[in-house]
């Protein structure tokens, strides 16, 4: 097989080999982000932080990504893409060591953010190149693959919970090092980095909700979602009375349900109107949400059961979002669209933990629950509301497995790749 081989000279195989490197960049990536995620909401709790503060620190995070998936465009422009991926991760690995030297609420708050921005950056270095080496004729299947890393090593990351006590600082190295190892085949691979240009206009987030008023609720509302589980889930099952192993299994089971329950929900979608799947989810996912105190009493098997059906049916939200977004756009204003979509995704996760952890600490440990109830049953009355004011598209597009992050990644590479060589250009115009 060529290196030079263009993406639709490849087969499925050939590309999964040709990325290779790339592909366990990320499950290392994932698997020490999912590690310190957990980590630092069994600590936190343990620590005696209250639920409020416990959520401001883990709003940093998403803080930081949601900054971070921007700011990557400058760097990327400025010194490519290994280089960037090589910098943030070095960030990202230094501020957890950071975590577990200074157990202080407000250095948390700091290095999350900068963890947060560290690993958007990663994602958009990292995602994009996969997306724009992979061709049309296989990339939802390259996706699936991508998502079955990304959840397994996020589950990985999980069950890594129990090698080590919380209390020291072991665990906090292991992820530093997971991280850093990540740098080594990226660094290795001799596989081409991405080249593109395409013009792209912008859309507003004014007129994207006038494309999609369901598209945009839903994305925010997704990210609210994955915010709150995946930002709170250790600090709930923790304040439950679940030992470390169970908090993992806990988290594990959102993250696995997130794999597995994505191919059925998106085939449906794509022979369904995508609105009532999107209904239909949301009220699923709040009646899930509204048996989670039931299942905590009966113990660790039915609140991992519950935890399963909550996290995967939640996080299939924003990618049907996003595909019902797309069926109402113009080729061109994909793009585009998916970057203000990602944006929106973040703005929500932000407010994800936040929220629960002022929810948690009005109603105790079932503030949790209740916030994913509320935010389930609006976003299903909304849907069924935009049901009533007019027709399915008459075509849709594909649903793709990607989480968000994927979708800012391809945008935000393509620009700054653009800007790059437009300054090259520039410079070797004025050049006598």
């Amino acid at each position: 097989m060529s290196l030079t081989e263009t993406p639709s000279e490849r087969s499925l195989f050939h590309s999964v080999l040709q990325l290779w490197a790339l592909l366990l960049g990320i499950a290392l990536l994932l698997a020490g982000n999912g590690l310190q995620g957990t980590l630092l909401g069994v600590v936190a709790e343990d620590s005696g932080f209250s639920s409020a503060l416990t959520g401001l620190v883990m709003t940093a995070y998403f803080a930081g990504f949601f900054a971070g998936s921007a700011g990557a465009e400058r760097l990327i422009g400025r010194v490519g893409h290994v280089r960037t991926f090589a910098a943030l991760a070095s960030l990202g690995s230094i501020a957890i060591l950071v975590h577990g030297l200074i157990i202080d609420p407000w250095v948390w708050a700091g290095m999350r953010f900068l963890t947060g921005f560290s690993f958007a950056g990663l994602y958009v270095v990292a995602e994009s190149w996969l997306n724009r080496e992979s061709s049309n004729t296989y990339r939802g299947a390259l996706l699936a693959i991508y998502m079955i890393i990304t959840h397994g090593s996020l589950a990985v990351g999980q069950g890594l919970l129990n090698v080590a006590s919380t209390s020291s600082l072991t665990l906090y190295v292991f992820s530093s090092i997971i991280i850093s190892g990540a740098l080594v085949p990226i660094l290795l691979s001799s596989a081409p980095q991405p080249h593109f240009t395409l013009d792209v206009e912008r859309l507003t987030l004014r007129k994207l909700f006038s494309i999609s008023p369901l598209g945009l609720t839903g994305s925010f509302c997704a990210g609210v979602a994955n915010g709150i589980i995946l930002g709170m889930g250790a600090v709930y099952a923790r304040r439950l009375g679940f030992e470390v192993g169970g908090v993992s299994l806990f988290m594990a089971a959102c993250l696995v349900g997130g794999a597995v329950l994505q191919w059925p929900i998106g085939r449906l979608s794509d022979t369904t109107d995508r609105r009532y799947v999107i209904a239909g989810v949301a009220a699923t996912a709040a009646v899930i949400a509204a048996m989670m105190p039931m299942a905590a009493e009966q113990g660790l098997l039915a609140l991992t059961l519950a935890g399963f059906l909550a996290g995967g049916l939640t996080m299939t939200l924003y990618p049907l979002s996003m595909a019902h977004t797309h069926d109402w756009l113009d080729v061109d204003q994909m793009t585009p669209a998916s970057s203000a979509l990602v944006m929106v995704y973040g703005g929500g996760a932000m407010l994800g933990p936040l929220g629960t952890g002022v929810l948690m600490g009005a109603f105790g440990t079932n503030g949790f629950a209740y916030y994913l109830i509320a935010l389930c049953l609006a976003l299903s009355a909304y849907a069924v509301y935009r049901i009533t004011r007019r027709e399915a598209p008459d075509s849709t597009e594909d649903y793709l497995m990607a989480p968000a992050a994927i979708s800012a990644g391809e945008y935000w590479a393509e620009t700054a790749v653009e800007e790059a060589g437009e300054a090259e250009e520039q410079t070797q115009a004025s050049a006598p």
